[in-house]
């Protein structure tokens, strides 16, 4: 193949109706005019300047293409569709919508019984020991294999994230909603993932670390529906042949969406929830008939859970297993006007506490980002954070003395410790439980003095730790934790109250706290009376979660944006920075402008892609590359876009033209198949697809 072989007009992309555009720079040196701009990128990826500025971009994060790329070979695969086609199609995304569902809930339902009886069995060796030892005063026994059994849990899955699949780590939802708004997070919605991520999380909650399920389950229910609706795995190089025509990133997107929220539906029992936290906290790209199929979804979803959890419970056909996590019931919980004003108070303490936490996980995550970037770091670091857990819920259930009646509290493995015969300890019933139980008994009928204070302050050493965590629980319980305290106090000031319940506090206290933390209003406040089972306390509920908003933006964003901000993730928010509108985009774009010409060389098109990165690039006419550069150098007038796979897959099929003869090496006539069958893993154009000179 000749040099100046020239890429044939397969491709002409939105270049026939486009207005002509003129691309200008007016800096020498890639500075912008008034020497704002100064953007090389660094061998690790970082934008280079202070590496300790947790507001710097990484370069190595890429666009997703959502806007459907109306080419030549489109609008003809279009107009010889037929009625049937079409229905095929829309039949397929309603059956693809359902799977998604149906497995989430399958996958939930594997976390949570595993959970359930890796949990069971951890607690009922560590109470036979702690029970024997309180006689004979061994209690190191009991104490060092409940430190051993957590370690060696939390060990393995900080080895399988850390290892295995980094992108696994945490709850996944800043990442998720990454990619729901156009940004290409590597590996996130891969099968690999997927599995770093549930035997992960089942090993950190069993393990004891102070995190939940729920967060990880709507990561794994976009993976489930990437998976799903692309008819493969790439992993496993199985091809299906089916769903085709889902093979874009446009149609991925609403997918994914789809898959996160039946991830939450399944976590909390909450479909309404679930359609409205894609919508609030995921995707920027909206319309009615996606809202109707991702409901579809997250109603499959709660009834699949139901439907198995009330078979291993050996309760079939039961519907009363909602959700993961179950408050309990509130059925007997009212209010009045008089009580508004708390609930004012309360949101301003969870905004206060929120702010609090979301500063203090910023600073440890900062800290980890420069110093703890080593696989093997991160999982001392884990283990670590387990010893450091389970010593203090130790020290707690030891010195706490807190008694309550047996029966009281439906724990299956209550401590005796120091209480009397026919009691237990209250404190150690918060320990030696799932934490989901621990919200529960918080929220009906245990009482807490420090727990709170330390389960704040492990909560804010272990979300960023190099394991799949959520971060629902943790706020939940420690909002729980001191709303109670609150109800408590209220009644011993007001003993003969009849308003005064201390469930119905920490209640409040637990939307305060997370939504403090996270800044979510709309989807937590559905999800909350959807999980309560309560509609009439729902106007509290958004009193205190508007408020701690409120409050806690004085301070700082949410945790999930602080994430995304840490990460160096370009994601645009829905407005622009304050003091920013005044800034032209001219001083914020790169210098020179990769350019194509409408006829290009596949010479020159072969050494852009060996040498950019970008998945796009501009198309124009009247601009000569060869030109020596002016201090006002003109790129060309735009005529379109083209992607980087289009044209790998253009120089893999040899779609171009001889300058002299006119005839293409091509023996394949294009269609859109070719570029959906090697879709989302095109090659790399550094593998050999072609040389400038074949």
């Amino acid at each position: 193949m000749d040099d100046s072989s020239e890429i044939s007009p397969l491709l002409q992309e939105r270049t026939d109706d486009t207005p002509s555009y003129q691309a200008y720079n007016t800096s020498e040196s890639g500075h912008s005019p008034d020497g704002l701009i100064s953007a090389a990128v660094s061998d690790d990826g970082l934008i280079s300047g202070d590496k300790e500025d947790p507001h710097l971009l990484n370069a190595k994060f890429e666009g997703l293409d959502y806007d459907v790329c109306e080419n030549v070979l489109y609008q003809k695969e279009e107009k010889a569709k037929d009625e049937k086609q079409i229905l095929r199609q829309q039949v397929a995304r309603w059956v693809v919508m359902f799977f998604i569902g149906f497995l989430t809930a399958l996958i939930a339902c594997a976390i949570d019984i595993g959970i359930k009886t890796m949990s069971k069995l951890k607690f009922h060796v560590i109470k036979i020991y702690f029970d024997q030892c309180m006689d004979y005063s061994c209690l190191v026994i009991p104490f060092l294999l409940w430190v051993a059994l957590d370690v060696a849990f939390v060990f393995c899955a900080a080895l399988l994230t850390a290892y295995g699949e980094p992108v696994a780590a945490g709850s996944g939802i800043p990442q998720i909603k990454c990619f729901l708004n156009g940004v290409k997070i590597p590996h996130v919605v891969r099968i690999k993932t997927l599995f770093c991520k549930v035997i992960g999380v089942m090993m950190s909650v069993v393990g004891g670390l102070a995190i939940g399920k729920e967060g990880p389950m709507i990561h794994s229910g976009a993976v489930v529906a990437a998976g799903i609706s692309q008819g493969r795995s790439s992993t496993f190089r199985i091809d299906c042949k089916i769903f085709e025509y889902f093979r874009h990133d446009h149609e991925k997107r609403d997918f994914v969406a789809a898959g996160a929220a039946a991830g939450v539906s399944a976590a909390f029992g909450a479909p309404v929830g679930g359609v409205l936290f894609s919508l609030e906290e995921g995707a920027s790209f909206w319309n009615q008939g996606l809202t109707w199929r991702i409901f579809f979804a997250s109603m499959v979803s709660t009834f699949t859970l139901n439907v198995f959890l009330s078979m291993y419970h050996g309760k079939a056909w039961q519907l009363s297993y909602a959700g993961l996590l179950n408050f309990g019931k509130f059925e007997d919980i009212t209010y009045n006007g008089a009580e508004i004003p708390l609930y004012i108070l309360m949101g301003i303490v969870g905004g206060l506490l929120g702010a609090l936490f979301n500063h203090i996980n910023l600073k440890l995550s900062i800290f980890r980002n420069q110093y703890l970037s080593k696989p093997w770091k991160q999982v001392f670091e884990a283990v670590l954070v387990a010893c450091t857990t389970t010593t203090v819920a130790f020290i707690l259930t030891y010195t706490v003395k807190d008694c309550q009646a047996l029966g009281k509290d439906p724990t299956l493995h209550p401590l005796q410790v120091h209480c009397h015969d026919g009691q237990y300890s209250s404190m150690s019933a918060l320990w030696f439980q799932t934490p989901e139980e621990s919200v529960n008994s918080l929220f009906h009928d245990q009482k807490v003095a420090l727990f709170g204070l330390f389960y704040f302050l492990l909560a804010c050493w272990t979300y960023g730790l190099s394991v799949p965590s959520g971060l629902f629980i943790p706020s939940l319980l420690t909002g729980a934790a001191w709303g109670r305290l609150f109800g408590i106090a209220l009644y011993s000031w007001f003993p003969d109250a009849d308003w005064v319940d201390p469930g119905k506090f920490a209640l409040v206290g637990a939307a305060a706290q997370l939504g403090g933390v996270v800044r979510m209003t709309i989807s937590l406040t559905v999800i909350l009376i959807e999980a309560t089972g309560n509609i009439s306390f729902g106007l509290p509920i958004m009193i205190v979660l508007m408020i701690a908003k409120w409050v806690g933006d004085i301070f700082n964003e949410g945790l999930y944006d602080i994430h995304i901000d840490l990460q160096g993730v370009p994601l645009l928010h829905w407005e622009p920075p304050p003091m920013t509108s005044h800034i032209p985009a001219k001083e914020v774009m790169s210098y020179p402008v990769t350019t194509l010409r409408t006829t290009e060389n596949v010479g020159r098109i072969v050494d852009i892609l060996k040498k950019e990165g970008h998945v796009g690039f501009p198309i124009v006419d009247n601009y000569d590359p060869d030109a020596p550069p002016r201090l006002c150098h003109r790129f060309g007038c735009l005529r379109g876009l083209i992607s980087r796979s289009q044209l790998i897959v253009l120089l893999k099929y040899k779609a171009f033209n001889h300058p002299t003869t006119g005839k293409t090496p091509n023996t394949v006539q294009l269609n859109t198949h070719h570029f959906t069958e090697i879709y989302p893993r095109f090659p790399s154009i550094h593998v050999g697809i072609t040389e400038p000179h074949e």
